[in-house]
């Protein structure tokens, strides 16, 4: 059922079913993306679209794997490093980004939000299979039918991440849940007889092993959560943000996606057909009310200066989160979240063999 025997080959250091954390932007530093890999997940680096820091926050990464025994036996044996790294493709710097890459040799690369998919990724994924002679492996987020066999085509990725609707952060602005995407994507790919052992990871909405065991089902071979570890120690986050996510319930009516949240933080290079769900606040609904977006940034700018008081539904500052947000009602190690999602999703899965 978990169709591991790629991943684990690439990755052996990983638990099944899989889990991955997802490229949160200014969130997945290095301390979260070392945590997940020693727990036995897969940790993402934010990339992101400004990749000025990334090869100090990767050598920061290179001194934490070296703290753990079963990670840095991986590392000195292979010269690979056990995190993946994310990119926003849309405007990230593609010579800066396979430096990095080239340099330290990540084992992942997640390639999301190109202004044209497949074809702004084909001068990526060819470089980093070149510079890493194929060990850095490729992963491409996608969130249609159609995207994932135009992908699976043009690049032959090594995982695809099917994101659906109920993702936090970024994501298309019409999409379907992952009950529907994951298993015609599936389908898809196998009527067409594209590469048909690529892993599908399920992402949005997923927090905690009920919803890892309905991603097996769906086909998908684990599951990347990003919301769920807003919500853990090791994530560079703000306490306010951080208590605005265990705060908030029933995300599908509390949270909406929007380009509200980028227009007034000055983030306008996303292409068109994304937006981002972020939890429902003053910023929001004034937007919705008729407030010019001028106004709307003043005042964001303006509650900046609260700290963690700038944060909630009466506040103004963004808060990315999925729909699964209502599921988060604790902050834990990403050790703990890992073990309590994989053995959830093993018991749940015993009992239905009975």
């Amino acid at each position: 059922m978990f169709q591991g025997s790629n991943l684990q080959a690439d990755y052996p250091w990983i638990k099944t079913p899989l889990v991955a954390s997802a490229p949160m932007l200014n969130v997945a530093t290095a301390p979260l993306s070392v945590a997940v890999s020693e727990a036995g997940g897969l940790g993402f680096l934010a990339g992101g679209f400004d990749v000025s820091l990334l090869e100090s926050n990767l050598e920061e990464a290179v001194q934490l794997v070296k703290q753990s025994t079963e990670l840095e036996q991986f590392y000195a044996g292979t010269g690979i490093l056990p995190i993946g790294v994310g990119f926003l493709n849309w405007g990230a710097d593609l010579t800066k980004s396979i430096a990095a890459i080239e340099k330290y040799q990540p084992c992942a690369a997640w390639f999301f939000g190109p202004k044209s998919i497949p074809d702004d990724l084909r001068p990526w994924a060819e470089r980093v299979r070149t510079v890493t002679d194929g060990k850095t492996k490729i992963w491409v987020q996608i969130g249609t039918v159609d995207e994932a066999i135009a992908v699976a085509e043009a690049l032959s990725p090594d995982v695809l991440v099917v994101q659906g609707s109920d993702a936090g952060g970024h994501g298309l602005a019409q999409s379907a849940s992952i009950i529907t995407l994951v298993p015609e994507v599936k389908d898809a790919l196998a009527k067409r007889q594209i590469k048909t052992n690529i892993p599908l990871l399920a992402a949005g909405g997923i927090a905690d092993g009920r919803g890892m065991a309905a991603s097996l089902a769906l086909g998908a071979s684990g599951a990347v959560m990003g919301t769920r570890f807003l919500a853990s120690s090791e994530a560079k986050i703000a306490r306010g943000y951080q208590d605005e996510v265990l705060r908030a319930s029933d995300g599908g009516t509390s949270s909406v996606r929007s380009t509200v949240y980028d227009r007034i933080r000055g983030i306008l290079s996303w292409p068109t057909r994304y937006g981002g769900r972020g939890i429902i606040n003053k910023s929001y609904i004034d937007a919705m009310n008729g407030m010019s977006d001028e106004e709307n940034k003043a005042l964001y700018e303006e509650e900046l200066k609260k700290g963690d008081l700038g944060w909630g539904p009466d506040a103004r500052l963004t808060t990315y989160a999925g729909t699964g947000v209502g599921l988060v009602n604790e902050t834990l190690r990403a050790a703990e979240i890992i073990a309590n999602v994989i053995q959830e999703a093993q018991d749940i899965i015993r009992r239905l063999k009975d």
